[in-house]
């Protein structure tokens, strides 16, 4: 059974910290892209950082560059988020994502339940 599992949201204060943790189950974690993205109420999904499956190349969304990132541990089968100077704007849900394909052909495309991620003001 494939399990996504994120944790380590919560409230924080604007300017603050937080790492989210994924923890994978039940496929090759080590052969897929990993990825994050977030949801903020009435917004669509959308991507903040993304690692490749040996951790080589990562890509941030425009809004998280220079203040999170992104990496993996293939042997603990987790990948991280490391958020800081959070904004108001980083507000949202926070979706761990395992995928396994190139940009054209998908092949497995996995998803945590989400963490929410709280900045006040």
């Amino acid at each position: 059974q494939v399990q996504l599992v994120e944790s380590g949201g919560g409230l924080v204060r604007r300017g603050g910290s937080l790492r989210l943790s994924c923890a994978a189950s039940g496929f090759t974690f080590s052969i897929y892209a990993m990825s994050w993205y977030r949801q903020a109420p009435g917004k669509e999904r959308e991507l903040v950082a993304g690692i490749t499956s040996t951790g080589s190349s990562t890509n941030y969304a425009d809004s998280a560059k220079g203040r999170f990132t992104i990496s993996r541990d293939n042997a603990k089968r987790t990948v991280l988020l490391q958020m800081n100077s959070l904004k108001t704007e980083d507000t949202a849900v926070y979706y761990c994502n395992a995928y396994l394909g190139t940009t054209v052909v998908p092949l497995r495309n996995y998803w945590g339940q989400g963490t929410q991620v709280t900045v006040s003001s």
